[in-house]
């Protein structure tokens, strides 16, 4: 029997599992797929020798999270590569702010757009540099955050802390047009803003628009060296030295519940995983509910509550190998490790404004990822690898430019990735003429790829403000805690949500371990509070 069985080895699962072990727990984590790493995972996906990153790519969150710091994983052999042009915004205009690891550069950058921009950037990542700890302290903490909340109440006092909390709830728009005069720090700040799946006009855009820019500006967006599968390698390898087991092939479907409490894993195949003490589920709160648990053991209300729980937005990935380096029209686009593509903030609230209708975008805006520049062994020389996604509606009614139905057949799927083409094409000549290979996960593609993308969405639920903090997954005060005694949700449909960043694990092994210890009060009243709520 294990202490801990978790479900799902994707980071999560991995943070929460590696934590447990270092606490002495005996650990079993069990993955459906041949091999570890969920959506953090990397192949020679289209052809030998070059190595494309299979879902996510870029790590921003993880060179801040003090969950992932805190593994050491340079120790089990993880390396970090980063560009030192963060990201760029080129349009056909030929102007293209820049974000650089240099505060100079940036700021000259946005300078050329309107004379003072550079100077408003710099005070908005002074602003970063004296709350971020204290504001990630709160973000990666389980709710309620009360220690790193009492510090940014005492740093700031009651009439700045409202001027912040304005701040926080500001659209993107309204933050470009306060903050600059220019374009192209809104650009920048928007272009960030729409990795999530919410408008320009939408709040909490734009603080998180201004969040990644500021990670950007510190930490640059890092990447593991050889591949994302290198960072999921590293948690793995770390995890077994500290005796834990890693079980492949190993579908759960269904968790065993006696007493109120959760006993065991039951697999496809039959095979049960007694637990001792806790499971740590790393799939969807749908899934984790409505599959594994059933609604039979469940409260009515939650049930009634997951009815309302709102996916994110689907995503279309396109990786392409080429046979060299992107030829973007704006030399600082050439020297970004991340580029955004679209027409700027208005055309930023047009895709935004084609997906509310539930309609395939007709430009669709495009965040895009070169390393030829600053990680060549990933292909041979001279040539490169490179990535773009999009999103598209959960549910499709129609296409904006009346082509495609959103069936994901051969043709569609085709015709999709030449309109992704056609958007690079038009800042970047020649770019199609370079192109080796490519291969497109569509919805479909992508859940089939890993259960917990349901119909592409890639943030374990939409990162629109209700549903986020204390609604996410559901009104459960944003805790780990489930109905289920021993049973912790553990995946980005917890708080804090999506990122690979560890924090949902980190929080559910946390929970794990207090409920442990019955000397630890507080924690178990709040978790008995989450439990109560969800009836």
């Amino acid at each position: 029997m294990s202490d801990a069985v978790v479900i799902g080895s994707g980071p999560n699962g991995l943070v929460g599992a590696n934590l447990l072990a270092d606490a002495g727990w005996e650990v079993t984590v069990l993955e459906e797929e041949p091999s570890p790493g969920g959506a953090v995972r990397s192949a020679e996906l289209i052809e030998p020798g070059f190595v494309n990153d299979l879902f996510s790519a870029f790590y921003p969150f993880a060179a801040a999270s003090p969950h992932i710091a805190g593994l050491e994983l340079e120790r089990w052999g993880l390396r970090w590569a980063v560009s030192r042009g963060v990201v760029a915004h080129p349009t056909r205009d030929g102007s293209c702010p820049l974000l650089s690891m240099d505060l100079d550069e940036t700021a000259a950058s946005l300078d050329e757009f309107a004379a003072g921009d550079g100077d408003a950037w710099r005070a908005l990542f002074e602003l970063w540099l004296r709350i971020g700890p204290d504001a990630l302290g709160a973000f990666f903490a389980p709710f309620p955050p009360v220690r790193p909340v009492a510090r940014l109440v005492r740093k700031l006092g009651p009439r700045e802390l409202a001027r912040l909390a304005r701040f926080t709830l500001l659209p993107m728009r309204r933050l470009g047009e306060e903050h600059f005069s220019g374009a192209g720090g809104p650009r920048l700040l928007a272009g960030n803003a729409l990795h999530a799946d919410v408008a320009p006009e939408a709040p909490p855009s734009g603080v998180y628009g201004w969040i990644l820019c500021s990670l950007g500006q510190q930490f640059g967006y890092p990447v593991p060296e050889g591949g994302a599968g290198e960072l999921t390698a590293a948690l793995a390898r770390r995890l077994v030295a500290r005796g834990g087991r890693l079980v492949c092939e190993r579908r759960a479907t269904r968790i065993e519940i006696a007493g109120g409490r959760a006993r065991a894993v039951v697999t496809e195949e039959g095979e049960r995983f007694p637990v001792g003490r806790a499971v740590l589920a790393d799939v969807g709160a749908p899934q984790l509910y409505l599959e594994l648990v059933g609604r039979e053991a469940l409260p009515a209300r939650l049930v009634e509550d997951l009815s309302r729980f709102q996916y994110d937005n689907s995503t279309v990935k396109v990786d392409w190998t080429l046979g060299g380096p992107i030829p973007w029209a704006a030399p600082d686009a050439r020297r970004a490790g991340t580029v955004h593509v679209a027409e700027g903030m208005d055309a930023l609230t047009r895709h935004a404004a084609e997906m509310a209708c539930k309609l395939i975008p007709e430009r669709p805006y495009l965040v895009m990822g070169q390393y030829a520049h600053f990680e060549p062994k990933r292909s041979p020389s001279g040539t490169g690898t490179a990535w773009a996604y999009t999103h598209v509606p959960q549910e499709i009614r129609g296409d904006a430019r009346g082509e495609l139905t959103g069936r994901w057949d051969e043709r569609e799927t085709a015709a999709f990735a030449d309109r992704v083409e056609e958007e690079v094409e038009a800042l970047a000549p020649g770019f199609r003429s370079l192109i080796r290979g490519r291969h497109v996960l569509t919805p479909p593609g992508l859940e089939a790829a890993d259960r917990n993308l349901v119909r592409g969405a890639v943030n374990g639920g939409t990162a629109q403000l209700h549903q986020q903090a204390v609604w996410r997954p559901v009104a459960n005060l944003g805790r780990p805690e489930t109905p289920i005694e021993g049973l912790f949700l553990a995946s980005a449909s917890a708080h804090p949500g999506g990122g690979v960043h560890g924090g949902p694990g980190a929080n559910a092994a946390a929970a794990a371990l207090a409920a442990a210890r019955p000397a630890q009060a507080l924690d178990r009243v709040v978790g008995h509070v989450s439990r109560s709520l969800q009836r």
